[in-house]
């Protein structure tokens, strides 16, 4: 997806009744997929993978880790899965390590086929990836956030705690 096609999912997702997750969220759902997930980075990296699910009071369901020790640049990648759709964020190291996917790649603590591996196996079991990059921007939504943060961003909405 563009980034002008992301914007406008993020503004389609936006619900400012719904902070924490949206009208229709199906928890056994969210569970079942996350869990599949899991299971699918475990097996295309070949090691046990630390995750946290469920998250409270938050608009992030939870992470997956990939750990450091079986990446080619020896940093742990992350995934975050949103309540909201199916948003992740896939980041080096953590959230706001790097200035996103391209940063860490160009101080060498991302490795590319690492990054398409993870990428891969979103797309297939039908997540959206949204950069880090976007997800720093300003946020420009209908929800009310400046009492959550002085600067509320996209990252704010969709993974912060509410």
């Amino acid at each position: 997806m563009s980034e002008m096609e992301l914007l406008a999912l993020l503004r389609e997702l936006d619900d400012p009744e719904r902070l924490e997750r949206p009208l229709n969220y199906d928890r056994a759902a969210a569970s079942l997929a996350f869990g599949g997930l899991v299971r699918r980075l475990e097996t295309d990296f070949g090691v046990q993978c630390e995750f946290e699910q469920d998250t409270q009071d938050s608009s992030e369901y939870g992470r997956v880790r990939v750990p450091a020790e079986v990446t080619v640049c020896g940093t742990q990648i992350v995934v975050c899965v949103s309540k909201f759709g199916s948003l992740v964020e896939v980041c080096a190291d953590n959230p706001g390590a790097y200035l996103g996917t391209n940063d860490a790649r160009e101080e060498g603590a991302l490795d590319s086929s690492d990054l398409a591996t993870v990428e891969r196996a979103l797309a297939e079991l039908g997540y959206v990836s949204v950069p880090e990059e976007l997800l720093e921007s300003d946020y420009e939504g209908p929800t009310a956030l400046e009492h959550f943060e002085a600067r509320p961003t996209w990252w704010t909405r969709f993974f912060g705690f509410m």
